[in-house]
């Protein structure tokens, strides 16, 4: 036992050991396998032997054997199809027609469902010109399963192949019951064309058209193919009738278009177009522009290519106003485009939209801009469209009044123009209701009602500097010279003004212009009361050096030296520049050599300063340099500007010494060291 024990110990054979686990170079793949088995045939069985059948015994014992292997297949999975098919194509390659309908009449029993079981059993049927019972199977397959458009094509196609035309007819009739898809409707209509039955498939065409729009196309171009060209207009007329303006589509259009075109009736095409472009909204219509500009370019002149640039700038207007009714900049250029192109009834169909969209607020920003399509709506009324008065009371615009006045005076009615006037400056007194009334009457030389309007005026804006000047210049030209100062007298009085210096400087022209003199002079000096501004004085010098008077250069001289002494505690050191320069002007042109020699010794030194700049928060900025200027008589009063220009002189004269005592001999050459 030891020895057998001992004896099988020693036949177990020892697993080596693999020492290099590195993999090969060579590495062999699973395809490289399967191909070398494929090569050596290696897989590949034997045919089986052929059995060569002698007598009948043999024959019906092969068959039944066979039979028995096709019933076992069946018993084992009853829904597999394909064994029921083979199992009856064997039948009928034996020609045992009939068990073969036994075997499809069971197939049927398991799944009716299956379209390719019916095809098969038809097939076999027409095949063996079994003709009558494949019309029997082929309507047993359209009643179980009518919605499956195989099996009408089908039983149509036998029946055509058979030459019994009303037998598919009547299939097709009773397809079309069931409503199917397009193509069973053209298959219907090509199979009537194929016997040349022009009216039956015009009849087909009526009942298919009520389903896609697209069949109203096809059934215009089927009438205009068979030369049916009054046909083809109608089917078109009656699509766009049919659709209305709800579901219009460019393509119908298109369409139509070009069957007019084809029928040279170039009229009809512009009207297709133009219709459709006025009714589709632009994204769906890019089609329909794209055609309609192939067309002009081939059979319009210059006014239609203009036509289509309008009707696509309408269009683009019209989804601009759609998107934002209160969008007024693209009301205005749409009722521009209008205007220039659109009969007046079109025209005002588009202000009537316009003016609908009121602003929201009760503001005056937002009323600026609707308010000119009342403008530009009663100014079209009236130029092209004739009188049409509009109602503008309810408005606060002075350009409203001044436009229905304006309006009223074309129309020769004086009166209305100056009640309209009159009652805006009682609700909405502005400055440009005053003027335009003023100038009104200035026209029509009613100089009384003008001196009641400017007082009016005033009364409404007594700080108005402009009204108080016109005032007193219309006083002037009438010749009342005592009025017109009195106007200047009480407009220099008024506690508050919008421009006193513009007001000063017309009275003071005013009394240069009468040559007085003396009452000028006071003017200046009451002026300079009130303001110690550097123009001021220039300008009161030059009119005493412009006076001509005897003794005008002194006087001249004297004010200048009066404005620079008063000058000196002026922080705006630019403006004292400004005196002497001016005064320099003068005495190089008037004075003597001593004269211009002393003012020059009035004028200052420039120089640079640094000053530290703040932000707005209140923190460091860094410093800036600016430019300042130090006037002699300023400098005699400060110790520590002397002190400064007397250090600036013993540098100076430092940096001299040294550049004395240098000599070249003593440099040393870099090099040499």
């Amino acid at each position: 036992m030891a020895a057998s024990t001992a004896a099988g110990k020693q036949r177990i054979p020892k697993v080596a050991k693999v020492k290099n686990k590195a993999p090969a170079e060579v590495q062999i793949t699973a395809e490289q396998l399967l191909r070398e088995a494929k090569e050596r045939e290696l897989e590949l069985l034997p045919p089986p032997p052929q059995q060569k059948i002698t007598d009948e015994e043999e024959l019906n014992d092969y068959k039944l054997r066979k039979r028995k292997t096709f019933e076992d297949n069946i018993r084992k999975n009853r829904t597999v199809i394909s064994n029921w098919i083979k199992y009856a194509q064997w039948e009928e390659s034996l020609k045992e027609i009939q068990r073969a309908r036994s075997i499809y009449e069971r197939a049927l029993d398991v799944d009716y469902r299956n379209i390719t079981l019916w095809l098969k059993y038809a097939e076999m049927e027409m095949k063996n010109r079994q003709v009558n019972h494949a019309r029997n199977i082929w309507d047993r397959a359209i009643t179980t399963l009518p919605r499956v458009n195989q099996f009408w094509y089908k039983y149509t196609y036998m029946e055509e192949m058979l030459g019994n035309v009303a037998g598919a007819r009547q299939v097709f009739e009773r397809w079309m019951e069931w409503q199917p898809e397009e193509q069973a409707w053209h298959s219907y209509i090509n199979f009537e064309l194929r016997y040349k039955e022009v009216d039956r498939a015009r009849t087909i065409y009526e009942r298919y058209i009520l389903w896609t729009r697209s069949n109203w196309i096809k059934y215009a171009r089927f009438e205009e193919k068979h030369a049916y060209f009054a046909h083809a207009r109608k089917v078109y007329e009656r699509a766009v009738e049919f659709f209305g303006d709800e579901h219009m589509d460019e393509h119908l259009y298109v369409a139509f278009a070009k069957f007019e075109e084809n029928q040279k009736e170039f009229e009809r095409v512009r009207v297709i177009y133009k219709y459709a472009l006025d009714r589709i909204s632009k994204q769906d219509a890019q089609e329909l522009f794209k055609n309609y500009t192939i067309f002009e370019k081939k059979f319009g002149d210059r006014r239609g290519i203009e036509d289509i640039i309008v009707s696509k700038r309408r269009f683009q207007y019209e989804e601009e106003v759609k998107a934002n009714p209160h969008n007024y900049d693209a009301w205005f250029d749409y009722l521009r485009l209008v205007e220039s192109d659109a009969e007046a009834e079109a025209v005002r169909e588009v202000y009537e939209r316009a003016i609908a969209n009121v602003p929201p607020i009760q503001e005056k920003r937002h009323w600026k801009r609707y308010i000119y399509l009342w403008i530009n709506y009663a100014l079209y009324e009236e130029l092209e469209a004739k009188v049409k008065k509009q109602n503008y009371v309810s408005f606060t615009f002075a350009k409203m009044w001044i436009l229905y006045a304006q309006f009223e005076i074309r129309q020769k009615n004086l009166s209305l123009a100056r009640r309209a006037l009159g009652t805006s400056i009682g609700k909405c007194p502005k400055n440009k209701l005053f003027k335009v009334y003023i100038e009104l009457e200035l026209q029509l030389r009613e100089f009384d009602r003008c001196r009641k309007l400017y007082e009016k005026f005033l009364e409404f804006g007594p700080e108005n500097c402009t009204s108080w000047i016109k005032f007193a210049e219309l006083e002037t030209i009438l010749g009342d010279i005592d009025r017109a100062r009195a106007i200047y007298e009480l407009a220099i009085s008024q506690p508050r003004l919008d421009m006193p210096e513009v007001l000063w400087k017309s009275y003071i022209d005013f009394e240069i212009e009468q040559e007085e003199t003396e009452r000028t002079r006071n003017l200046y000096r009451r002026l300079l009361q009130r303001t110690q501004h550097v123009k001021v004085w220039i300008s009161f010098a030059q009119f005493e050096l412009s006076s001509g008077k005897e003794g005008s250069l002194t006087k001249c001289r004297q004010i200048y030296e009066e404005a620079n002494k008063t000058m000196r505690n002026c922080e705006e050191k630019e403006e004292r520049l400004m005196l002497l320069e001016s005064w320099r002007t003068f005495e190089e042109e008037f004075g003597t050599a001593s004269d211009k020699e002393r003012v020059d010794k009035l004028m200052p030194e420039k120089v640079k300063k640094r000053r530290k700049v703040q932000t707005d928060d209140g923190s460091d900025a860094g410093w800036e340099e600016y430019f300042d200027y130090i006037f002699p008589e300023d400098a005699a009063n400060q110790p520590n500007l002397k002190l400064l220009a007397m250090a600036k002189l013993w540098k100076k004269q430092q940096q001299e010494k040294e550049d004395a005592e240098h000599h070249p001999d003593e440099d040393v050459d870099e090099s040499e060291s």
